[in-house]
């Protein structure tokens, strides 16, 4: 799902917080200021967690949660952050990369396939994966599901913005520092 998520972002021309990292790259070049760079970030990282509240709804109503005897409830209940998160944007920003570089959907799917899947394997932080996975997995929580996982207590508000900060600025070094930088 997250290979097809970036997908998406790429050849439809979505936005995504953690790829929009890059833009560190047209600010060191003086294509844009600090305080674009900074505004589009708010703008779209705003624009993604209404967007994974919007999902969670939509999963919620569609009852996605009850398939396979309600198992998959409990599941976004486990899947409840700063290096974790610096790891993640890694693969994210070099799948975007590549991505970017390929001249055909096909080349771009392929391209995006080994990162996202890696950083998925692994369990990174995504802050955006995370925008929905939290509230999906309050809502389950909410719902008597999950009781039983740990951390599953850490799904509420100050946890999940505990988490999404943390994730964010994981993301931030991992993309802007470490990837665009280097660049």
């Amino acid at each position: 799902c997250f290979c097809l998520g970036l997908v998406l972002v790429l050849v439809c021309g979505a936005e995504l917080f953690t790829g929009n990292s890059l833009m560190v790259c047209a600010l060191k070049s003086k294509k844009i200021t600090l305080a674009q760079m900074l505004k589009a970030w708010v703008v779209v990282w705003v624009g993604n967690f209404v967007g994974a509240l919007f999902i969670v709804f939509l999963v919620y109503m569609a009852g996605i949660y009850k398939l396979n005897g309600e198992a998959v409830a409990n599941s976004m209940v486990s899947v409840a952050i700063f290096f974790r998160g610096i790891l993640c944007n890694i693969f994210v920003c070099l799948a975007v990369w590549i991505g970017t570089a390929g001249k055909t959907v096909v080349d771009k799917v392929v391209g995006i396939l080994l990162p996202i899947a890696a950083f998925v394997a692994c369990g990174f932080e995504h802050c955006v994966a995370n925008m929905y996975f939290l509230p999906m997995g309050a809502v389950m929580h909410a719902c008597g599901y999950g009781a039983d996982v740990a951390g599953a207590d850490a799904l509420n508000a100050a946890g999940i913005a505990f988490n999404l900060s943390a994730a964010t600025l994981g993301n931030i070094v991992g993309g802007a520092v470490l990837v665009a930088l280097g660049y």
